[in-house]
C-alpha cells in the first residue's frame, strides 16, 4: 500500500496523512488483501510518465521482490499511462484509490440494482483506461466482404463492446430509477415521514438502524460493510410509524463513477423528510469525514435548507472526560450516542420527533359523513392523529405542515 503524498505550500490539510494511509490499509481488508508493506511517498512534483520518481520507484520495486507483493495498491489517482510503466517497473499489478474501491463494491454488491450499479462504474472506469498497454490491443482484426483496410483493431472492439455494454446498463438502470420514483411517489402518498442515516463508511450507521429497528443487517468494523439500502418502519413518539432508512457510507474521494451510477440509490436520501448524519466522533478525522460527506450530498444536489440532525456516535470509546466535554458543547442538532450500548438512542428519538414536527402542527377539521374525497387527501397528505364522529360531521385532529393545509382549505 502506497501513499503519494504532494508537499504544497501553504494548503491546508485536514486530514493526517497516516490517518489516509490506514484508512486505504483498511479499504484493503475489506476485501481481504494482506497488507504486507505500506508506506508514505513524498512527492515535490508527479512524474507524468511514472509519477514517483526513478530512486522511489527503485525502493519500492525491492520492497514489492522482498515481500513477494503481486498487487501494489497506490492510494490516489494513477493514469492509465502512470500504471502501465509502473506494472513494468513494479513487476506487480497496480490499482489506484478508484479502481480499489470499485473492487470492494464489486464484492460487496448482492441486489440485482447494486450489481448493475457498480458493473456500470466499473465499465465507464475501464473506458478511460483502453490505451495501448498490451499488445493483444495493437492486433488488426482482418476485413470481410467487401471491406478494404486493415480492418477493426482490439482497442477499439474493446471500446465498442464496452460502450455498447454501458448502453444496455444504463436502460436497465433507468428503469431502476422509474421503479423507485414510484415506490417513493407511493410513500409521499401516505403519511409516514422517512428519514435516511447518512455517514461515512464505518461511522456506525447499521449498527445504529438495527439498535433503533430491530433489524440485523450487516453490521461489522469493516470498511463498506453494506451498500444496497434497507428500509424499516419505526414508532417514535408522537408517530405510530416513520420509515428509517440505511445508505451506503460515504467515502473522501469516492469516484465519481460511483457518485453517477449511485444515483437512483442516493436519491432515496435526497428526498427524505430528514438527514440524520452519523459521524463517528472517536475518530481522529471525524470533522475531515464530515466535510467529505456533506460535499457528497452536495454533489448529489440536496437542498440546503433539507432538515438535517448530526448523531456523534461511538462516544463510548471516548474517555469519560472528553465524552463529558463533546456532551456540554453540543446544541439542538447534534445528539451524542453508542450505537453499540445503546446509550443516548431514546433521546435521540425524541430529537427525531420533535424535528419531524417542526414543519407542521396539528389542525382540528370537520367534515360531513359523505365528504370522502377530502376525507381521503387528508388521510394520504397528513397524519391522522385522533378521530370522533357524531350524528351530523365527522370531527380530526390531522398533522399537517402549513402548505398542505393551505392546499386542503383551497378545496372547500
Amino acid at each position: 500500500m502506497v501513499l503519494p503524498l504532494r508537499e504544497e505550500r501553504g494548503k491546508i490539510v485536514l486530514r493526517a496523512p497516516e490517518a489516509r494511509l490506514a484508512e486505504a490499509c483498511g479499504l484493503a481488508r475489506a476485501i481481504a488483501l494482506e497488507v504486507v508493506h505500506s508506506e508514505i511517498v513524498r512527492l515535490r512534483s508527479a512524474s507524468a510518465s511514472h509519477l514517483f520518481g526513478k530512486g522511489q520507484i527503485e525502493r519500492l520495486a525491492a520492497a514489492a521482490a522482498a515481500h513477494d507483493a503481486e498487487l501494489v495498491v497506490i492510494d490516489g489517482v494513477v493514469s492509465p499511462i502512470q500504471q502501465r510503466n509502473l506494472e513494468k517497473d513494479l513487476k506487480a499489478k497496480v490499482i489506484d484509490r478508484t479502481g480499489l474501491i470499485l473492487e470492494i463494491f464489486g464484492e460487496r454488491a448482492s441486489t440485482r440494482e447494486g450489481t448493475l450499479q457498480v458493473e456500470l462504474a466499473h465499465l465507464q472506469y475501464q473506458a478511460s483506461r483502453l490505451v495501448r498497454s498490451w499488445t493483444h490491443l495493437e492486433r488488426q482484426r482482418g476485413g470481410f466482404g467487401f471491406m478494404g483496410g486493415p480492418g477493426e483493431s482490439q482497442i477499439e472492439m474493446d471500446r465498442r463492446l464496452i460502450k455498447d455494454r454501458i448502453v444496455r446498463l444504463k436502460d436497465e438502470l433507468e428503469d431502476v430509477r422509474r421503479t423507485r420514483g414510484l415506490h417513493r411517489r407511493q410513500r409521499q402518498k401516505a403519511p409516514w415521514p422517512v428519514v435516511a442515516l447518512v455517514g461515512y463508511t464505518n461511522a456506525g450507521k447499521s449498527t445504529l438502524f438495527n439498535r433503533m429497528t430491530g433489524a440485523d443487517v450487516t453490521a461489522e468494523d469493516l470498511l463498506f460493510a453494506t451498500l444496497d439500502p434497507t428500509m424499516r418502519s419505526i414508532r417514535l413518539p408522537g408517530y405510530d410509524k416513520v420509515v428509517l432508512s440505511d445508505t451506503v457510507g460515504f467515502v473522501s474521494d469516492l469516484p465519481t463513477q460511483l457518485v453517477a451510477a449511485f444515483r437512483a440509490t442516493l436519491e432515496e436520501v435526497t428526498e427524505a423528510d430528514l438527514i440524520v448524519h452519523v459521524r463517528d466522533i472517536s475518530h481522529p478525522d471525524s470533522e475531515a469525514q464530515a466535510a467529505d460527506v456533506a460535499k457528497v450530498l452536495a454533489d448529489l444536489g440536496m437542498d440546503t435548507d433539507r432538515p438535517m440532525l448530526t448523531v456523534l456516535n461511538k462516544i463510548d470509546a471516548l474517555e469519560p472526560e472528553e465524552a463529558e466535554a463533546v456532551t456540554a458543547r453540543i446544541g439542538d442538532d447534534a445528539v451524542a450516542v453508542s450505537a453499540l450500548t445503546g446509550q443516548g438512542v431514546d433521546q435521540l428519538r425524541e430529537q427525531i420527533a420533535v424535528l419531524l414536527r417542526a414543519g407542521s402542527r396539528v389542525q382540528v377539521i370537520r367534515l360531513s359523513h359523505g365528504d370522502g374525497r377530502r376525507l381521503a387527501w387528508l388521510h394520504e397528505h397528513g397524519e391522522v392523529v385522533g378521530r370522533t364522529d357524531d350524528d351530523e360531521v365527522t370531527t380530526l385532529k390531522v398533522r399537517l405542515s402549513d402548505a398542505d393545509h393551505a392546499r386542503f382549505v383551497s378545496m372547500a
